[in-house]
């Protein structure tokens, strides 16, 4: 297995992290699955924007873990859930860096919907 190499944002891959002023809430299956007012933006190179949910502000008990991770040079190690209440749609719906590397320190305790593995992001 070749050696993880760890990354930092800069020039020539920019990542910001910014507080969303806005009212985040992720539905899934009829069920209201994430409402928050303090989710962060991270906005990351040529990327569509990545809402980030307080995992205090996420219905954790309508999700599972799932045994799929994956790893980015940015921001470290990524686990996965999936939301039963979506069906085959939302396997691995959501991830989350529970450890993630000092530049992306605040994500930590927060979480990531796929938009098109939940029926909202609003």
């Amino acid at each position: 297995m070749a050696e993880r190499q760890m990354k930092i944002p800069g020039p020539d891959h920019p990542i910001s992290i910014e507080a969303n002023p806005s009212r985040v809430m992720v539905k899934v299956g009829g069920h209201v699955i994430a409402d928050t007012r303090d989710a962060l933006t991270l906005r990351e190179a040529g990327y569509p924007p990545v809402q980030y949910v307080p995992r205090r502000d996420v219905d954790m008990a309508a999700l599972t873990r799932s045994e799929h991770t994956t790893y980015c040079p940015y921001k470290g190690d990524a686990s996965y859930y999936s939301i039963p209440a979506g069906g085959d749609r939302s396997l691995n719906a959501l991830w989350t860096y529970e450890a993630p590397f000092e530049a992306m320190a605040p994500i930590k305790d927060h979480v990531a919907f796929y938009p098109d593995r939940v029926d909202e992001i609003s």
